[in-house]
């Protein structure tokens, strides 16, 4: 069961091209924003790296402010291939020594799909975020899921995910992050 447990030691967030022209297009680009911020929370909070991407940002924006203005000190990188999987990032992954990559991001069926299929055959364990990605047409969406799912990613969503990571009720992080989940 190993395959299905989140420890934070052991993870990390990947926040996959959340852009000023892409969110508006998708068609629940604001759930991503939110459910990504509970996260980029949760991540900070126990101390795990937040690795971000920008698909050609020149063409599609920034991140966008709501998830960019919580982002100091982290990695983010500007990427034209679709995967997120660049030389840079896979690098990155590589000195954080995280195996369990959580991944939020846009699109389900392209960027966020070739990512986890390129992370699960570099080895990594993928956790894909339900509520926290997107696509813009609802079939796509379903359609990247069951894909990343058949391959061999966890589908899982964002109230799962925190509780996970937390473990228990009684621990500091628990206290200061729970109102994020009401």
């Amino acid at each position: 069961m190993d395959k299905f447990t989140l420890l934070k030691e052991e993870s990390l967030l990947l926040i996959i091209d959340i852009q000023e022209r892409l969110v508006p297009a998708m068609k629940y680009g604001e759930q991503v924003i939110k459910n990504t911020n509970v996260l980029i929370s949760t991540a900070k909070e126990m101390d795990m790296p937040i690795i971000v991407t920008e698909q050609y940002p020149r063409g599609l924006g920034q991140t966008v402010s709501e998830i960019n203005d919580r982002l100091e000190n982290v990695l983010k990188f500007e990427k034209t291939l679709f995967t997120a999987c660049t030389e840079q990032v896979v690098d990155a992954l590589k000195a954080t020594g995280r195996k369990k990559i959580i991944i939020t991001g846009m699109e389900a069926h392209v960027c966020v799909f070739q990512t986890a299929r390129d992370l699960i055959g570099l080895g990594y364990e993928v956790f894909i975020v339900s509520d926290g990605v997107s696509s813009r047409h609802k079939e796509n969406y379903r359609n990247g899921l069951e894909l990343m799912k058949n391959m061999g990613a966890v589908v899982t969503n964002t109230e799962t995910v925190f509780f996970d990571l937390m473990k228990e009720a009684s621990i500091p992080e628990f206290k200061v992050l729970s109102k994020l989940i009401k």
